[in-house]
């Protein structure tokens, strides 16, 4: 499968980058390509040129809102993010349909912090235009949830995102949540580590890309994934989470052949491996509200046996008890055991309905400090009338 790929605001950007640079290791490693063009659209040029593997040229890196923001960015008012986005937003589409392999794109990928200002805002109207415009192509808007410390202690954060979850819901075909508080724990800073954060979001999407591209004949699964697949997996909000279990490289010897030992140890690393898939998932849920769901194991053709296969297959049934269930294998893999797993049409997802309730609650007293705040201008105003003035 082959994705356009356009990163709004810093967060959007950032990522967008790192989806430009798993194209560049698939193409080198695979010969492949799965990423037909990366973009990133920002109101704040600084933010653009901190990128590292996006093009440089201004059809990549696209400064929108240059007028109203100096380049400086919009200060976390999402409304204004979304106001320039559709004032500029003819300049992003022109940028997309002249990238050199833009036909051969399955589909487009919208990412975005969802409690910044630019891309929170720009995200939606972005999808909606797109979609608009090309009606074959599905559009799947990748949201990233802020991080705890940013809900506790600005409350436009909480607005921010419950306005960009409803926007982006109402126009793309699927939501990807991710979640940035499940990989807080893993380091302990997250400024110097940013970028392998970030690289974490992007990492369960490499096999699942490459398996559909794969042209050697070695490499090509049993039952392969493909973009057809993935269509008919990924609707309304969605997670997915990535696995991996070391296995060793030498080879067994002959005469373990049939040792139930090995191949009980083949079927376990499987399952551990997509034990860690569900506890990384991009965002905290509960699997039996998916009502599509899917799996890929990719590793050494070897240690995937069809046991393998039909006890993830079973694991995933007790999981994901209501959902259509898409399977695929792709040998490529030497030294891991790796598992992707997509969960989606999700019935139930607590973080955003958390998000939905918080904010209703806020727009009410935002808008009673704002009248607190005109009363007081006003008194002081009136303190002042009979002071004359200088000008």
């Amino acid at each position: 499968m082959k994705l356009l790929v356009v990163g709004l605001g810093q967060c959007g950007g950032r990522i967008a980058d790192e989806f430009a640079s798993m194209n560049a290791k698939a193409r080198g490693r695979r010969g492949m390509t799965i990423v037909t063009g990366a973009f990133a659209v920002n109101s704040d040029s600084a933010d653009l040129g901190g990128l590292t593997n996006i093009s440089k040229d201004p059809r990549h890196r696209i400064l929108i809102g240059g007028r109203q923001t100096g380049g400086h960015g919009v200060g976390k008012v999402n409304e204004l993010g979304a106001d320039i986005a559709r004032q500029d937003v003819d300049k992003i589409i022109e940028a997309i349909r002249t990238t050199k392999r833009f036909f051969e794109t399955d589909a487009f990928l919208l990412i975005a912090g969802a409690a910044g200002g630019t891309g929170s805002g720009a995200i939606s109207v972005v999808t909606q235009y797109l979609k608009e415009r090309y009606l074959d192509k599905p559009i799947y808007d990748l949201v990233v949830l802020p991080f705890e410390h940013e809900e506790s202690t600005e409350e436009r954060t909480i607005y921010n995102v419950a306005t960009c979850l409803k926007s982006c819901n109402s126009v793309a075909d699927a939501i990807i949540l991710v979640d940035n508080q499940r990989y807080v724990r893993k380091y302990s800073s997250v400024r110097s580590n940013i970028t392998k954060i970030n690289s974490m979001i992007t990492a369960p999407f490499y096999d699942l890309l490459c398996s559909g591209e794969e042209k050697k004949s070695k490499y090509i699964g049993a039952k392969t994934i493909d973009a057809g697949d993935i269509f008919q997996t990924i609707t309304g909000w969605t997670v997915i989470g990535h696995g991996t279990e070391e296995i060793p490289v030498f080879k067994w010897p002959k005469n373990w052949g049939s040792d139930f030992k090995k191949k009980g140890n083949e079927i376990q690393k499987g399952i551990q491996a997509m034990d860690q898939a569900i506890s990384e998932l991009s965002l905290e849920c509960n699997p039996a509200d998916s009502r599509r769901s899917m799996f890929i194991v990719s590793g050494p053709e070897k240690e995937m046996n069809m046991d393998m296969i039909k006890e993830l297959g079973d694991y995933m049934r007790v999981l994901t008890p209501q959902a259509v269930i898409r399977n695929g294998d792709y040998p490529r893999e030497r030294g891991s055991l790796n598992v992707t797993i997509l969960l989606s049409e999700l019935s139930e997802v607590e973080k955003v309905s958390d998000f939905y309730l918080r904010s209703t609650d806020l727009i009410p007293e935002f808008k009673y400090r704002r009248e607190e705040t005109r009363e007081k201008l006003k008194k002081l105003e009136n303190a002042s009338k009979d002071i004359p003035s200088l000008l």
